[in-house]
């Protein structure tokens, strides 16, 4: 029925119904072939046991060998494997094939289909793997594109079980490809909701949420019940982690409504544990307690070792809360030797235990069980493949790592804290440098950050911002100090309304209390005694701090001004990264490549009226013979792709560009259109390696938009320094198009012609600008400040 292809259950029961009810008496084939697609919407549905009960009368003896007696046998071996019922459906599936092979080989696909999930079930991946890939070749054969849907996802799903997230994406993006060419609506929500859960325990919440809401409003339209009762306690799971509490309880107490009136008792405790997780969270232990009793009972009276494993977990930390330190030992110790415990339980129970040891002022145990979390988790990490997934990874972990810092400061250690902190940053930039090159930029013994500082004439500031302290660590040349800031909560909310404030044009400097001078009270101040005036500053941001410009921060002495008036300021990722550059020997020669002001690719993309006025200036700072220059027909992806962009020490952008949110290796450089193509996109850019001293991304948003845990900002910049650019300078915001960008380009190659490192160049002509535009609107931090330079590989 087409009601049913298309994903609208309510339609498709409803209209069976009907049918049934215009058939005269139980003998017509008809009457039989409805009656099983009935009980199989109803399984769709949730409602198993009424599938079963549809389903006990035998059909005659005139349709045993029919297709409508294999699918009444698939369809009770499904709901009996819903059951776990297990001999039942294996026996039902056995009758099935042997009926299949007899008269309609074509619906072996979905033998092995079934097959496939009853060995899941049983817990059996080699012939669930097996079953799968065999009903993904019938499907293909016979040119089922709904099977083939099914068979993809079920792979995906498999995969998702064995902790493999990212091979789950891979084939979840190919299933849903398919489901929806095949228009099979309910298909393709079940794979967005499959997907959904791949990204939240890779930890990417903002677009595992947007994939659960999606299925669940799919759900809904289609009447499918579990698949919504699903979403809706993954989204309240989302909300926990997101620790939006009030959000999560209202979800979950949804999904246990829903979950209860389908008695799917995994459904049920998966909901009692968010429960009881936001109620730990809010120090509500007694409500704890109670979700969390329930959830333990039922999970044990399905035999749902997964399920009691979490409960357990609960149950340690509800412990811990009371200080019952013993018996919350007991628990998280449990759970760690557990082998079925997958790596985030894992984790998390080893870090829950060395929080318990801290308590109990047992350091050095605390201190292990820290490492060997970071251990586990580092191991989950590397076994994912995309640098797209690994991402999001750290976030799900982060929070760990937080506790792990707070304790080494408690004890003093504060160079071991700095050193934990830089080792969460840069993870993967990190693996573009070879195994010599990360090794020496990993060992770190005492000396090391005050000698980077040495060698490089500058103060370090390293930043941490947690949730309960953060914390900034200023390494000089003479010394590692620490100072105590706030936490996030207090951070946060600040630099958003300055970030916000700048992007609306403000003249900040004008004392409009826009929050620049509370977050240099903030972040700056606490050290200001350590840094001299007129030095260089390399700055390490964390979290929210990557989105804005140091420099635009509001110093108050001698009177109010912007702090790039006493430093020279540049960015950098991490310890690691900046050591490894400073080790690499500089590029002499002069040589550009310089791209842009391409063809309109499209109303989206004008031409920037300003753009050949910088192409020309740049250009003249370079001798001819050693520059190439791709600007407006010529300006394509594919020209840059072939340009052998590694010849060059300087590659410069003029050009709008784009930045995703939710999938920064998409973000992309705007060129002119070849075919369909006019996008070089951050993962092509990284794929092609690359020695420049400087990439200059101007007139577009290249430093990204979304900040990740560990890597910070990730975009075109990113991109680049992963290719092994040594500086970027992008932009935090888009550049207005106007005749202060080109200005500003052509003072900073004016101070590399005078031998400057860029970092001086970029700070002079930041300067410049401000100082002859004081009167003007061109002062405002919008125009002069989104430009910053990151320190790279």
């Amino acid at each position: 029925m087409r009601e049913l292809q298309s994903g609208d259950l309510r339609g498709a029961l409803v209209g069976v119904d009907n049918a049934l009810g215009k058939l005269p008496d139980s003998r017509s084939d008809w009457y039989w072939r409805l009656t099983a697609l009935k009980a199989e919407i109803l399984i769709w549905k949730g409602l198993n046991k009424e599938s079963l009960a549809l389903l006990q009368q035998d059909i005659p003896p005139s349709l045993q060998s029919s297709d409508t007696a294999i699918w009444r046998r698939l369809t009770r071996a499904s709901a009996l494997t819903n059951l776990s019922e297990f001999p039942a459906a294996t026996q039902n599936l056995s009758e099935a094939d042997t009926l299949a092979r007899a008269s309609h080989p074509e619906l072996l696909g979905y033998v092995a289909l079934r097959k496939g999930t009853l060995a899941d079930f049983q817990g059996d991946v080699s012939g669930a793997s097996n079953q799968y890939r065999a009903s993904l070749e019938a499907a293909r054969d016979e040119k089922d594109t709904y099977l083939e849907a099914c068979a993809l996802g079920s792979l995906g799903l498999l995969e998702t079980e064995q902790e493999h997230y990212d091979a789950a994406v891979d084939w979840n993006r190919e299933a849903l490809r398919v489901a929806e060419s095949a228009g099979a609506r309910s298909l393709a929500a079940r794979i967005r909701l499959n997907t959904g859960w791949n990204y939240f325990e890779l930890g990417d919440y903002d677009l595992a949420l947007d994939l659960f809401q999606q299925a669940d409003a799919a759900a809904g339209t289609a009447g499918v019940l579990k698949d919504q009762a699903i979403c809706r306690t993954n989204i309240g799971a989302v909300n926990y982690y997101l620790r939006n509490y009030t959000r999560a309880e209202t979800n979950s107490i949804e999904s246990l409504q829903l979950a209860r009136n389908l008695d799917d008792k995994r459904l049920i405790t998966e909901s009692l544990n968010t429960l009881s997780s936001t109620a730990i969270a809010r120090g509500q232990l007694d409500a704890a307690e109670n979700y969390n009793r329930e959830a333990l009972e039922l999970s044990r009276s399905i035999h749902d070792h997964v399920g009691e494993l979490s409960s357990r977990l609960i149950a340690g930390r509800i412990e811990a809360g009371r200080k019952q330190f013993h018996r919350a030992e007991e628990l998280l110790g449990q759970i760690i030797l557990d082998r079925a415990a997958s790596a985030a339980t894992r984790w998390e129970a080893e870090a829950r235990l060395a929080s318990v040891y801290s308590q109990e002022e047992q350091p050095a145990k605390a201190e292990g069980e820290y490492k060997r979390a970071v251990g586990t988790i580092q191991a989950a990490r590397q076994s994912i493949e995309e640098d797209e997934l690994r991402l999001t990874f750290l976030s799900s972990a982060i929070d760990f790592y937080d506790d792990y810092i707070d304790f080494l400061m408690r004890k003093g250690k504060t160079e071991e804290a700095l050193r934990v902190a830089d080792r969460t940053r840069s993870q993967i930039l990190m693996e573009s440098l070879t195994s010599a090159n990360k090794a020496a930029a990993l060992l770190s013994p005492g000396a090391a950050p005050r000698q980077l500082a040495k060698e490089l004439h500058a103060s370090l500031l390293v930043y941490w911002v947690g949730q309960n302290h953060s914390y900034l660590w200023v390494v000089t040349p003479a010394g590692l100090s620490t100072f105590l800031l706030p936490p996030k909560s207090q951070i946060d909310p600040v630099v958003k309304k300055y970030r916000q404030a700048i992007l609306d044009g403000h003249d900040v400097l004008a004392g409009d209390h826009s929050g620049g001078e509370q977050l240099y009270a903030m972040l700056v101040a606490p050290a200001r005694d350590l840094i001299p005036g007129n030095s260089r500053v390399i700055l390490l941001p964390a979290e929210s701090l990557s989105g804005v410009n140091f420099e635009t921060l509001i110093a108050p002495d001698p009177g109010p001004h912007f702090w790039i008036e006493d430093v020279t300021l540049s960015t950098a990722s991490s310890l690691a990264m900046l050591s490894n550059a400073n080790r690499r020997a500089f590029r002499q020669e002069r040589s550009l490549l310089l791209v842009g002001n391409p063809e309109p690719a499209n109303p989206d993309f004008p031409r920037l009226l300003q753009a050949p006025a910088e192409m020309q200036r740049i250009s003249g700072h370079f001798p001819q013979a050693k520059r190439e220059v791709l600007e407006g027909s010529k300006a394509t992806p594919a020209a840059y792709l072939a340009s052998n962009s590694d010849r060059f020490a300087y590659l410069h952008f003029v050009t709008h560009g784009i930045a995703s949110n939710t999938q920064p290796l998409e973000s992309a450089v705007i060129l002119s259109r070849e075919g369909d193509s006019y996008k070089l996109y951050a993962r092509d850019i990284v794929k092609h390696p690359l020695t420049a001293e400087l990439v200059t991304i101007s007139a577009c948003n290249g430093a990204g938009t979304r900040v990740y845990a560990g890597e910070g900002l990730v975009g075109l910049s990113w991109a680049f320094l992963r290719a092994g650019a040594r500086h970027v300078i992008a932009s935090l915001w888009e550049v207005s198009d106007s005749s202060s960008t080109p200005q500003l380009m052509d003072e900073l190659y004016q101070g590399l012609d005078r031998g400057e490192d860029p970092a001086t160049a970029l700070r002079k002509a930041k300067l410049s600008m401000l100082k002859s535009n004081a009167h003007t609107v061109f002062a405002k931090p919008f125009y002069w400040a989104p430009f910053q330079l990151y320190a790279g590989s």
